[in-house]
């Protein structure tokens, strides 16, 4: 939870090929205090069966960028998402990996005080991600 003099991040997934929670999915976090510092990893975790990092390490006091990177490749080579895809055969011009998008790496700006939910929604051509509530 965020502080006065920190921020907190959560994040969930949605997969759109398939229309439901990406559970699985690792994630890891990142922060830095400032444009020019080097980057921290601070953990990460892996997404529940409701597409939910429920336990990512809480950022350090002074942290002013902070990146999620999102897995994306090991999650649509898994077998039970070839399966699972509807219109988008996971290997169509996405070459011998499997995956168009191998990692997905969100960077944003935050603020102590503040709370930031990321949510992303994917499919295996292309995503999108907002600053959720």
């Amino acid at each position: 939870m965020s502080t006065d003099t920190t921020a907190s991040v959560s994040t969930h997934i949605l997969d759109t090929s398939i229309g439901r929670p990406a559970g699985g999915l690792a994630v890891s976090l990142s922060a830095r205090g400032g444009s020019g510092a080097q980057w921290a990893v601070l953990g990460g975790s892996a997404t529940d069966a409701d597409g939910r990092c429920k336990d990512l390490p809480a950022l350090p006091e002074g942290t002013t960028h902070v990146r999620l990177d999102f897995a994306t490749e090991a999650y649509f080579t898994a077998d039970k998402q070839a399966d699972a895809q509807q219109d988008a055969p996971a290997n169509r011009d996405s070459g011998a990996a499997g995956a168009f998008f191998p990692e997905v790496a969100i960077t944003f700006a935050v603020v102590p005080g503040e709370h930031y939910h990321v949510p992303l929604l994917l499919n295996p051509f292309g995503y999108s991600v907002y600053r959720g509530s």
